[in-house]
């Protein structure tokens, strides 16, 4: 049986939704609160039981383990690097993107994949998982600011504008642009991909990527994250001058703000769009790191400025930081440019290391931020109890065109 909740109508604007995740709340705490006292409920999935609003921590670690017992090997819960300790602590898999991508690509025992990310990583634990399977998403309005600024309409206008500059010519690379999504996208944007040639990447894999797109053609549109986008050319060879920025809030015929001889040198075409969490980090703050912390190794994520990576010692995906830190010798000395939870899970697993995030400021991912334990409480009572809430499912055409995508990147390796 399948229960449809119908949501609760908001009273707040899209622009509102988007500063909210965009915003970074000093005071919010990593430890948590109930529901109801979360500020930032109002612009979260509201038409969650009562029972479940004033619940603290420990009521509801206790009632998740409860009914994860009743649920049993039917459930297998896959939390992304960025979630709460009070999340993290009931996964059976935790990871970046592009391993729980993998992983519901390959575990096949499971009837219920409850994903504690974004939408995103949930629509692609639905594309990649086998057709007994069902994905749920504890929280519906659990977003991703960056994958909001790739707007489909927008980028199927850029399409339109670079064909109409280049041609589609499928039997020559020629001036052939391969669309290249980042994984933090919606499922309509990978199928836009599989369905033009293109292919997904991940901050794991992104220069393996651009090998495979340029065997294919001469040109790449990279969205929606122009910051790996651009590290990422940096590290392949490729020049300020030839990549190109696309504004996609400029009017239909302005060519995203280039001049057509900056579109015809340029090798990257890159979206205009970010990451909240990771501008935040500085040049000046590495420097402040350096001085306070003889010896220290800095090491951030690909999403950060251009200037943060060059001036950092490493960079690298969330597995990529993990792994480097967890690996190292006692003693090691780290400051970290990615989001705060992983960056306390990594100090509190490594006591024999120094760790700590390069921004002194307590920000977490708003948008991870809204898979609060109410919600996980909820969504696995309800299974348990032999209703599915919040099951995420696409049409079988977006599934088709995105799953090739989503191939494509599996495949690259």
């Amino acid at each position: 049986m399948v229960l449809k909740l119908a949501p609760t109508p908001l009273p707040l604007s899209e622009r509102a939704v988007l500063n909210e995740a965009n915003s970074c709340t000093t005071d919010r705490p990593l430890d948590t609160k109930p529901l109801a006292e979360e500020r930032a409920f109002a612009f979260w999935q509201k038409d969650i039981p009562e029972v479940y609003w004033g619940l603290d921590g420990v009521a509801l670690a206790e009632r998740i383990a409860e009914a994860r017992r009743r649920l049993g090997s039917r459930c297998v819960v896959l939390g992304h690097h960025y979630q709460r300790e009070d999340i993290i602590q009931f996964a059976d898999y935790r990871g970046d993107s592009f391993n729980l991508a993998r992983w519901a690509a390959e575990r096949r025992e499971a009837e219920f994949i409850v994903f504690c990310g974004v939408h995103f990583m949930a629509e692609s634990a639905d594309i990649l998982s086998q057709p007994h399977q069902k994905v749920v998403l504890p929280n519906m309005s659990a977003g991703c600011s960056m994958a909001d600024m790739a707007d489909p309409d927008d980028v199927y206008a850029c399409w339109d504008e670079l064909q109409d500059v280049f041609g589609n010519r499928k039997s020559e690379i020629g001036n052939r642009v391969i669309p290249v999504t980042y994984i933090n996208s919606a499922a309509s944007l990978k199928a836009f991909c599989g369905r033009n040639g293109g292919i997904v990447c991940t901050s794991s894999n992104a220069p393996m990527v651009y090998d495979w797109a340029f065997e294919r053609g001469s040109k790449l549109l990279f969205f929606p994250d122009q910051h790996l986008g651009r590290n990422t050319g940096l590290k392949k060879g490729i020049g300020l001058d030839e990549m190109a920025v696309w504004d996609y809030t400029l009017p239909f015929g302005s060519l995203g703000g280039n001049t057509l001889k900056q579109l015809e040198r340029a090798q990257v075409i890159l979206w205009k769009g970010h990451c909240s969490v990771h501008r935040r980090f500085s040049v000046t703050q590495i420097e402040k790191a350096r001085r306070e912390h003889p010896g220290i190794t800095v090491i951030v994520h690909p999403e950060c400025l251009m200037e943060v990576v060059q001036a950092a010692d490493m960079d690298g995906s969330t597995e990529f930081i993990t792994h480097t830190i967890t690996e190292a010798p006692a003693g090691s000395k780290f400051a970290v440019g990615t989001e705060i939870n992983l960056v306390s899970r990594l100090a509190r697993e490594n006591p024999d290391k120094t760790v700590f995030c390069l921004d002194p400021v307590v920000c977490p991912c708003a948008t991870m931020y809204r898979i609060h334990p109410a919600y996980l409480a909820w969504a696995l009572d309800e299974l348990a109890d032999g209703r599915v809430v919040n099951q995420v499912s696409l049409d079988d055409e977006t599934a088709r065109d995105a799953k090739v995508a989503l191939e494509r990147m599996l495949a690259v390796r």
